[in-house]
């Protein structure tokens, strides 16, 4: 998806007559339903003349020009991209990052620079190393720039139109030598330059063939994190991290480094919602620390998501995954860094049923986990929690920062991966589901992601596994709904829990079932095994997880009322006992349960409405129904 794509030419005349911002923001508000703020507004009047007339001046106007263009599978969009031919006939591309700047200060990070940028101070990317991500993240999943004999040739770089040159400015700090160097960066008094640059790539024109080629190019299938997880401990990272992303990775790596052997804790705090790339950063950072030699140990609340990695990595590397629970006997700063992925599964304490009287802690698991480390870094959603046990939240983790004397760092993640990214996705979901007001109200037949609503639980099956025969990946969820056995039928298969009219299947495995075939995994692998396509999974072994496409029985444990216009939640359809006995929290809880199935996928998502009524309520959300 791009807002704006033509010849250069046109663009230049646009741009000069001051019509660009008022094409961008009517393309802004067809494609997400709300209109830009009057900032990215202003933005594009003020930073789009300055290239355009780079452009004009570089005699560059047969050429094409993409502007506000999403990158595949994420919701950031790169500001410009030019391009042409150069002197020997070659595709050429340019992604120009263009910022409105005037000064920055140092920054900790090794890759950011702190700047005024939304009524504040913060660290921001290195508009040098923006662009460069921009460039390897579209080289690594866009078939125009690698596959075929003759792949378009891309290249990066960034203008800053109101910045003045000053060789000893924080922004040309020796740090950022190699990152300028690969991806050059052009102020206010380096338009010659520029052109130059420009024109030594795109002197041959003919640019509206290329433009065609990148409008008509594909996406490589995404990469999904389990499987690759292995060769990342090994130091080969698969994953390329964009922006805020790259700032939570660089602070950490900066605090490790430089404040480590200091006699002070530091707390790190990231925020963010489905599909923001929580799990890709934090295994990035696993797999570089451990890399770096330090002693970095990665911490869940998910028994399924834990063993999914113990067994994607091997047993050599399994031992430094642990759970929440497994620090209780921790001395003071035992562990270097301890990342902690899904925090909203801490629990007020690691004592359970299991646990001997003579091994009961009296701390709260908060305190165990911070005790434990020099470095800890928290990874949360404050909406996933969706058992009464689990307390973790941000301002609970932030409480006890400050108990332990510990420096806080607090990001938020906001690029969307998951649901084709389309951030507009996620927050549609949650404002059907009154979890929270946003601005997607209605759901659009425009958007890429693929969301259907099937007339029976069989046809939500047979969508899903046509596209697993298709070589995508996929599962098929439901609410929790229906008893779970404990036992085998007598033939040793699992018994068919779940029953909707003639449609009949089995729950995933349980864990502690025995003798099971070797074509049925357990629960804790339901995600990871191909063959557990064969089983429905719950909210228990989808979470933390993601499919190409995910497929969702929306039981009767949630539904809406069309008559007094609210959820209702019913804890007589629900068969988990703990949630079912949660009382008032029961309906924020299946809730969230239902927002964390329905966000499972990347591509698409597939849903069959038990109770009709709520159906039409979804439906009465979307466009084309």
């Amino acid at each position: 998806m791009r807002l704006y794509a033509g010849i250069s030419r046109n663009f230049i005349t646009d741009s000069a007559h001051n019509q660009i911002a008022g094409k961008l923001k009517a393309a802004f508000f067809q494609s997400y339903g709300f209109n830009p703020t009057d900032n990215e507004i202003n933005s594009w009047r003020n930073s789009l003349l300055n290239i355009s007339t780079v452009f004009q001046n570089s005699d560059l106007l047969d050429h094409g020009v993409i502007l506000e263009y999403q990158l595949p599978m994420s919701s950031r969009r790169l500001d410009c991209l030019i391009c042409g031919k150069n002197d020997t006939r070659r595709d050429n591309a340019v992604i120009i990052e263009l910022k409105q700047w005037s000064k920055c200060e140092e920054s900790i990070g090794e890759n950011e620079v702190t700047t005024w940028v939304g009524g504040a101070k913060r660290d921001i990317l290195h508009p040098s190393a923006q662009s460069s991500g921009y460039r390897w993240y579209l080289q690594d999943s866009h078939t125009a720039f690698y596959e075929g004999s003759d792949p378009i040739e891309l290249s990066s770089c960034a203008y800053l139109h109101n910045y003045d040159y000053d060789p000893d400015d924080v922004i040309f700090a020796p740090k950022f030598k190699q990152v300028i160097l690969d991806s050059p960066l052009f102020t206010a008094d380096d338009t010659d330059t520029l052109s130059s640059f420009l024109f030594e790539r795109l002197s041959g024109g003919q640019g509206i063939d290329v433009l065609n080629r990148i409008e008509q190019g594909k996406y490589r299938p995404s990469k999904q994190l389990m499987d690759h997880v292995s060769q990342m401990i090994k130091g080969n990272p698969l994953y390329i991290l964009l922006d805020e992303q790259r700032v939570v990775y660089d602070e950490i790596f900066a605090l490790v480094k430089g404040g480590f052997h200091r006699r002070q804790k530091y707390v790190i705090i990231v925020k963010g919602g489905p599909g923001t790339g929580k799990s890709v950063v934090a295994i990035n950072l696993m797999a570089d620390l451990l890399g770096e030699q330090y002693n970095a140990q990665y911490a869940t609340g998910s028994r399924a998501f834990t063993q999914t990695l113990r067994k994607a990595i091997g047993t050599r590397g399994s031992i430094q995954f642990k759970y929440f629970n497994s620090y209780v006997a921790a001395e003071q700063n035992d562990i270097d860094v301890l990342i902690c992925d899904e925090s909203h599964r801490i629990r007020e304490t690691s004592n359970n049923r299991y646990t001997a009287k003579t091994k009961y802690s009296s701390s709260p698991q908060i305190d165990e986990l911070l005790r434990a480390a020099k470095v800890t870094v928290f990874f949360i959603d404050d909406q996933q929690i969706v058992r009464p046990g689990e307390i973790g939240s941000s301002l609970y983790i932030e409480g006890a920062a400050k108990r332990h004397n510990a420096v806080l760092h607090e990001h938020e993640l906001e690029i969307q991966f998951r649901c084709n990214g389309s951030e507009g996705f996620v927050n549609w979901v949650e404002n059907t589901l009154g979890i929270r007001r946003t601005a997607n109200v209605l759901w659009s037949s425009q958007e890429q992601f693929d969301f259907r609503i099937l007339d029976s639980a069989q046809a939500l099956e047979t969508a899903i596994k046509e596209k697993v025969s298709q070589g995508f990946t996929g599962r098929v969820t439901a609410g929790f709904c229906w008893p779970w056995s404990t036992q085998l039928n007598p033939d040793g298969s699992l018994v068919n829990d779940v029953v909707i009219d003639d449609y009949i299947r089995p729950w995933n495995a349980r864990d502690e079932l025995s003798g099971l075939p070797k074509n049925i995994p357990k629960a804790q692998l339901w995600a990871y095994d191909p063959n557990g396509i064969n089983q429905i999974g719950c909210i228990y072994t989808a979470q933390g997880f993601e499919f190409d496409y995910i497929g969702v029985i929306f039981g009767k444990d949630l539904t809406y009322d069309l008559d007094k216009g609210s959820w209702v939640g019913d804890y007589r359809y629900s068969y988990d006992p703990v949630v079912k006995k949660s009382g008032d929290h029961f309906l924020g809880l299946v809730k969230n349960t239902y927002r964390v199935l329905l966000s499972r996928g990347i591509k698409g998502c597939y849903v069959y409405f038990m109770d009709k009524d709520t159906e039409k309520f979804f439906k009465s959300r979307m466009e084309y129904y």
